[in-house]
């Protein structure tokens, strides 16, 4: 059985961060949400919980970073087309993301970057097959 991964990430306003995402097209599972959380679905194998710092801090003796000075991971997706990237990235913008990183445009890789509402740092990839060898 393939193993699934599940992120998670403290926001500050779970309902602020559900609209951000929610305008990027991502959806959530109702099983998995309440006041304190909510589980984004990225693909069959690859989940997001988004928990409420306070809640967040039943799961780990660690403070959640300052997402303003520090970066704890940076999530990367996958795309199948730069078209795919520029839409996502442009959409987390509009939406009231911010810029991360310049963009990434070498042979065969393109990327772009985005902070979420919460400071966390997203990047969005497509990797052309024919180039990388796939």
């Amino acid at each position: 059985m393939p193993t699934k991964a599940f992120v998670n990430l403290p926001v500050k306003d779970l309902t602020k961060s559900v609209a951000f995402f929610t305008e990027l097209g991502f959806e959530f599972d109702p099983k998995f949400t309440d006041d304190n959380a909510t589980c984004m679905i990225v693909n069959d194998g690859v989940a997001v919980m988004l928990l409420v710092e306070e809640f967040f801090g039943n799961f780990t003796s660690k403070k959640p970073c300052d997402t303003g000075t520090h970066a704890e991971a940076i999530i990367a997706l996958s795309a199948d087309s730069r078209d795919e990237v520029d839409s996502l990235v442009d959409r987390a913008l509009s939406a009231g993301g911010s810029p991360s990183n310049e963009p990434i445009d070498m042979e065969g890789m393109y990327g772009r970057s985005f902070q979420d509402v919460d400071g966390h740092n997203w990047e969005v990839m497509y990797m052309d097959p024919s180039v990388m060898g796939q």
